[in-house]
């Protein structure tokens, strides 16, 4: 029964990683680690899949051009004009996001047509195409809260602007010393500029779908915007529009902050330091165990009896490879021999008789037996001329398990 003990012992060492000892005087255990405690830095990161957080809006409001703005009385007053937009975007952070923005509609204003004072009535239409960084303040500033009712979104952004069929109030091209001309020496009746525009909204919540907003919005020209040339460098045009926004999914984020697991991550640190220490334990079992060992009943029973310690190398079958759990026993006879300078021993190696033939069973066991006595040479510096190598095949069984008998057992000479 102490033998069975033994290796049910044996078994759960190796469950738990640890390499069985060889004997009740030297036991290698490793030594345990505590685990130490963890520390968080108690900051909530948000994310979410790239597919959320989405956004489509619709849009109306008015317009009105500033331009020529000078000293110059016969540029008297602009016109307010309806203006249309739509527009998509994502929230990649809660407070951060970007959008495409698209308006459009027509421009009125009162245009100086020459420099005798006299004004004309002046009209075109216009698109821009804008890209927009957007920033949610209230997020920012009180924490982010995908359920709050109202937040107060600065935005900034560039982009492109076409503004054509630029006519006077009789429908004619207005002429005009300022006219902006082409290559050609013709007036440009389509002219493209790069506006930069900044803007505040006000976002209120409806539901998780869907949003109300209003914004204000600048966008800055060069002078040539509307076809005309003079007075102030830059062109102005500045809009106010609502609509909705429809969130694709919803607008929400998923949280994660190490602190929070503080407490289960405590708990497996436990668990981790309890089984280090159940590994030294159950090492000191094995050991105990193994020194109250007797010897596996054996034919030839002189192999065993004057064994100075548990003096035996074990081998896959077909194999004189030494096994990483066999080299703990190589290891504890160099000790020995050291210990006991004026011992010899004899490394005798043999073969399971069922399986190969006998003169392949004998080469076998001869394999094993130099690479035991290798091993004790070469690694731990033993003196060759105190082992003698002996090799039996399978004409002996020492044991009566046969794959017991892929072994090489040392015996005292």
């Amino acid at each position: 029964m102490k033998a069975k003990n033994l290796y049910y012992a044996m078994a759960v060492a190796g469950a738990l990683g640890v390499a069985a000892p060889a004997n009740a005087q030297d036991v290698f255990v490793e030594e345990a680690t505590t685990v130490t405690e963890f520390n968080c830095d108690n900051t909530t990161h948000y994310y979410s899949n790239w597919r959320n957080n989405w956004f489509i809006e619709l849009s109306a409001g008015v317009v009105e051009p500033f331009v020529e703005r000078s000293n110059n009385p016969i540029v008297q007053r602009k016109e307010i004009t309806a203006q249309y937009g739509f527009g998509f975007g994502r929230w990649v952070s809660p407070y951060v996001g970007f959008r495409i923005k698209a308006m459009g509609g027509a421009l009125h204003w009162e245009q100086a047509l020459s420099s005798n004072g006299t004004n004309g009535w002046t009209r075109s239409k216009h698109a821009q195409l804008q890209a927009e960084l957007m920033w949610d303040m209230f997020n920012s500033i009180k924490g982010p809260n995908s359920n709050r009712v109202f937040s107060l979104i600065p935005f900034v952004g560039l982009g492109g602007d076409a503004n054509w069929d630029i006519r006077d109030a009789r429908g004619n091209q207005p002429a005009a010393a300022t006219n902006v001309f082409d290559d050609h020496g013709d007036v440009k009746n389509v002219v493209w500029t790069l506006p930069v525009t900044a803007g505040l909204q006000l976002r209120f919540r409806l539901c998780k779908y869907v949003d109300f907003f209003a914004e204000a919005r600048a966008s800055f020209y060069g002078d040539n915007w509307n076809g005309y040339a003079g007075g102030s460098s830059i062109d102005a045009n500045v809009s106010v529009m609502g609509g909705f926004n429809f969130n694709i999914g919803g607008r929400q984020w998923n949280n994660f902050n190490a602190c929070d697991y503080e407490s289960q991550i405590a708990a497996l640190n436990g668990q981790v330091n309890n089984l280090r220490a159940e590994l030294i334990a159950c090492g000191e079992t094995v050991a105990n165990l193994q020194s109250q060992l007797p010897c596996p009943p054996a034919t030839v029973q002189k192999d065993c009896v004057n064994a100075p310690l548990m003096s035996t190398v074990r081998f896959t079958i077909n194999s004189a490879k030494i096994m990483p759990t066999e080299e703990v026993n190589i290891y504890n006879m160099a000790e020995w021999l050291k210990a006991n300078p004026n011992e010899k021993i004899m490394v005798v190696g043999y073969a399971d008789k069922d399986t190969g033939t006998a003169d392949y069973n004998l080469q076998l066991s001869e394999k094993r037996a130099n690479a035991v006595a290798d091993a004790l040479v070469n690694t731990y510096g033993i003196d060759r001329s105190r082992l003698t190598v002996k090799y039996d095949g399978s004409d002996v069984q020492p044991y009566s398990t046969n794959d017991w008998n892929r072994i090489v057992i040392f015996t005292q000479k």
